[in-house]
């Protein structure tokens, strides 16, 4: 059987066919524009491809509740050309086969869950902080859904001492997002993140921030591991100061063995940046099995 995977994403779709172990078989990407240039273009990849069905994990905010008369579209985006578009409606019209939908880190998550560093945990919690910063969270095996979905890149901040950035998110200001995104880091500093490599002040600022947000996301979903994705996390020396400052916020409060064993509870993205596919081969595998 052959499942499509697509990852919907603000700058750029890509489109893939998948395999129930998750190998990916192929994969093409096509910019996000307008809908009515790039659905077409995703239309006529799957359409001849004979998939038995399709995952997406798409940009938020988007509609996840089954229940809702609008399931599936685009919600108040700043991108303005896809501001409640029908996305799983219109593929669903041309394709005519079992799709799941979720966002496009909830996908991740899932990715790592099924065939990652996750495999086997019912409780995990997958940042992916580049562009932006998204949170995807799965409690007791299912994927978290709510009012919405979790928008946990937005959650409010403690300033570090020696910052005087005042943080580029236009809603919060401070923020996950608005204080540890690539563009904030590039914003404070005046480079890219890539070529700061070598600036320690740069990185302890940065592992503050995520810190602070780990610690928050422990305290409130208590996920058995946490996996860091994105542009910014290829900066690998950011883990270990991460570890080391969600130690030292949390103060011996929380005694588990994840704890005590913090280099295999805060850990990379296992998937070499497939995880996203991956877990969206996943979803339309569970679209086929209508869970």
């Amino acid at each position: 059987m052959i499942f499509g995977a697509l990852e919907a994403g603000g700058t750029k779709m890509v489109c893939a066919l998948g395999q129930e172990d998750g190998t990916i078989l192929e994969q093409v990407s096509i910019p996000t524009t307008t809908p009515e240039e790039t659905i077409p273009l995703i239309i006529d990849y799957f359409k001849e491809k004979g998939i038995v069905s399709l995952g997406i994990g798409s940009f938020g905010p988007v509609d996840v509740n089954k229940d809702s008369d609008t399931y599936g579209h685009i919600l108040d985006t700043p991108k303005t050309p896809w501001k409640y578009y029908d996305l799983l409606g219109e593929l669903q019209k041309a394709l005519n086969v079992p799709i799941e939908l979720d966002t496009d880190v909830n996908g991740s998550c899932l990715g790592e869950m099924t065939f990652g560093d996750a495999k086997g945990l019912d409780s995990v919690v997958y940042i992916t902080i580049g562009t932006g910063v998204g949170v995807g969270a799965a409690v007791g095996g299912q994927l978290l859904h709510g009012m919405l979905h979790p928008e946990a890149g937005h959650i409010l901040l403690e300033k570090h001492e020696e910052d005087t950035f005042e943080g580029c998110c236009p809603y919060h200001g401070t923020c996950l997002e608005g204080l540890a995104a690539g563009p904030a880091i590039e914003k404070r500093w005046g480079k890219k993140a890539v070529e700061l490599k070598d600036n320690d002040k740069v990185w302890e600022i940065e592992a503050y921030y995520i810190a602070q947000a780990i610690m928050a996301y422990i305290l409130t979903l208590s996920p058995r591991k946490i996996i860091l994705g994105g542009g910014v996390m290829h900066q690998m020396q950011l883990f270990p100061m991460i570890r080391k400052e969600v130690k030292r916020l949390m103060n011996g409060y929380i005694n588990t063995k994840e704890m005590q064993d913090i280099e295999h509870y805060i850990v990379p993205a296992s998937l070499n940046d497939n995880q996203g596919i991956m877990g969206c081969i996943q979803l339309a595998k569970l679209a086929l099995e209508g869970k």
